[in-house]
């Protein structure tokens, strides 16, 4: 099998970059669709029909119902066949940025995604997660190709809830993770083959610029302001997780993710929240040495990420719900545990989740 690597056709990222997305639209269409959430719109809305003064370009917004959902995915591909739509741009956060990426699909268009918040590696990839009109995870649909442009306006990112910018890394936490699963089981990558030097590269620029910059990357966005370390932390949420998650393969992490989606109690998280405490959950799984779980539960724990069933919202969750979660997150048809380079049973999955619980517990001293 090839070894792969994919990534977005361009990279921006930078102060008030969100003032120049016309620059980059109007190469691709003349009439883009923008996907956008009603508060998204009042806040940046304005910021983007400045940058189109002077095209000729007709702009056509439209509310995202909240869900990236076949339901929701179906209803915006049938308004950009209809409005002759030749371009499709996501502004907001991960959900936003799937939809718009299946929608351009589906009808075919190039896609521009622009991240108002760092809380996911979405962005960059060629793929797509798609929930029930719930919020339950239902599938992956991969994509063949990654979005034409990436463009991150890193003043508005910063300007965000600290707590959006601590769940991208949640998210990005668990990449280098995976993809040395990947690699150690030489499993298939999201890219479709064997994981490059280059990927695993990026995985571990990832982590590691998450151990250096996350603490203070999140001081400063809760005071709103942009620093060297918000810059690196955007990057390494956004572009390495990204690149690295996709080229470097999922495991168990997501997969944990996944399950915990059918825990009721579990919807008010963010994605990359719930991706952390399914990090610790495979680092257990993997039986990973105390140093370097000492290092994860630490790095959580001072960013404010979830350690144990507590702090997910459910901690008197019963057996049966979490084998329940174990059940989806092992399921060898639907998920990514099967990347592990070992044998992994819901049972295992069950008893990794309670340890990681317990180790969690352990730190905070309870």
């Amino acid at each position: 099998m090839a070894n792969i690597i994919i990534s977005p056709a361009k990279y921006v990222q930078g102060r008030g970059e969100l003032a120049n997305i016309a620059q980059y639209a109007t190469k691709l269409g003349k009439k883009p669709f923008i996907l956008i959430s009603a508060s998204g719109l009042k806040r940046v809305g304005g910021i983007i029909e400045k940058s189109f003064e002077g095209t000729d370009s007709e702009l056509v917004f439209e509310t995202f119902n909240g869900e990236c959902s076949r339901n929701e995915i179906n209803r915006l591909v049938a308004i950009v066949k209809e409005k002759g739509c030749d371009v499709v741009i996501g502004v907001g956060g991960g959900k936003i940025f799937d939809t718009a990426k299946a929608v351009a699909y589906y009808t075919e268009t190039p896609v521009i995604v622009a991240p108002t918040i760092a809380a996911t590696d979405a962005p960059c990839s060629a793929l797509t997660v798609v929930y029930t009109d719930d919020g339950e995870f239902e599938e992956y649909l991969w994509l063949p190709a990654n979005p034409n442009v990436v463009l991150v306006d890193s003043d508005i990112v910063a300007k965000a809830p600290a707590r959006l910018l601590v769940s991208g890394m949640g998210d990005a936490l668990a990449t280098y993770f995976e993809a040395k699963a990947c690699k150690d089981s030489n499993a298939t990558s999201c890219a479709g083959g064997n994981i490059t030097i280059a990927a695993l590269t990026l995985a571990k620029a990832c982590y590691d610029t998450l151990m250096e910059e996350g603490v203070k990357a999140k001081l400063a966005v809760e005071r709103d302001a942009c620093t060297e370390a918000v810059e690196k932390i955007i990057e390494a949420n956004t572009l390495l997780s990204g690149m690295g998650f996709e080229s470097g393969g999922l495991a168990g992490a997501h997969a944990i993710h996944n399950g915990l989606t059918c825990i009721e109690e579990c919807h008010h998280l963010y994605h990359g929240e719930k991706v952390a405490f399914g990090t610790l959950t495979q680092l257990v799984l993997e039986n990973a040495d105390e140093d370097l779980l000492d290092e994860v539960i630490s790095f959580c724990m001072e960013v404010g990420l979830p350690t144990t069933f507590a702090d997910l919202g459910i901690e008197n969750v019963s057996k049966e719900k979490l084998m329940e979660a174990a059940t989806k997150a092992a399921d060898p048809e639907g998920d990514t545990l099967g990347n592990e380079p070992f044998e992994v049973t819901p049972e295992k999955v069950y008893d990794a989740m309670v340890a990681a619980d317990a180790l969690g517990r352990y730190y905070k001293g309870l």
